[in-house]
């Protein structure tokens, strides 16, 4: 399994319904999707992600799990998306085999080149910039982080927290491989025009 060229990836919040988030955000042109919600059941998440993968293969996008190894399993998911308190990436290796995509959490190159050791296929870094999508208690890292990661681990970088369309071209523009957002997407009046804006603004 391989990153797609330069892509959206939109991440579910805690208000709007998954289900619907993916469909608004996947008809804008996200090529990932991921499910998040600590909050839910496991029972909650498997229902929410048997929906989301279905959309997810109507309009060939990835599905990834975020945290929730067995869920993926379960869903035979596109992958799985790692905090750097959850399980190691090469247990969940272990378990989704060679073809699933593993992304890992990373706040700098130290932590980058952990995940590269343990055989993760892609960094999420961040936060880029300053972000209320989650506590933040350490300062943004900033985009000249981006081609510091990418030349020290040679892994695609997919940046995350506080991106948006005034500042989307300065994060790909840094070697980005593609933007993580939350509330860029979700929460936007109309999610689907503010994932095609930033597709398009992706590729400018």
């Amino acid at each position: 399994m391989k990153l797609p060229h330069r892509f959206l990836c939109v991440i579910t919040d805690d208000h709007r319904c998954p289900v619907e988030l993916a469909r608004l955000a996947l008809d804008g042109g996200a090529r990932m999707f991921q499910l998040r919600r600590k909050s839910a059941s496991g029972r909650e998440l498997f229902e929410w992600a048997v929906r989301i993968q279905e959309l997810c293969r109507q309009h060939e996008a990835l599905f990834i799990v975020n945290d929730r190894v067995d869920i993926a399993m379960a869903m035979h998911a596109d992958g799985v998306h790692l905090g750097q308190e959850d399980l190691p990436a090469a247990a969940a290796r272990a378990m989704l085999g060679p073809d699933a995509l593993i992304g890992v959490s990373a706040d700098g190159v130290n932590e980058a080149r952990r995940a590269l050791e343990d055989g993760a296929d892609y960094i999420g870094l961040g936060h880029i910039f300053p972000t209320y999508s989650k506590d933040k208690p350490d300062p943004p890292l900033g985009t000249s982080v981006i081609g510091e990661v990418k030349k020290v681990v040679g892994l695609p970088v997919v940046a995350i927290g506080g991106i948006g369309p005034d500042n989307v071209e300065e994060v790909m523009n840094a070697g980005a491989s593609g933007i993580a957002v939350i509330s860029a997407v979700s929460g936007a009046q109309n999610p689907t025009a503010a994932a095609r804006n930033l597709v398009r603004r992706i590729w400018q």
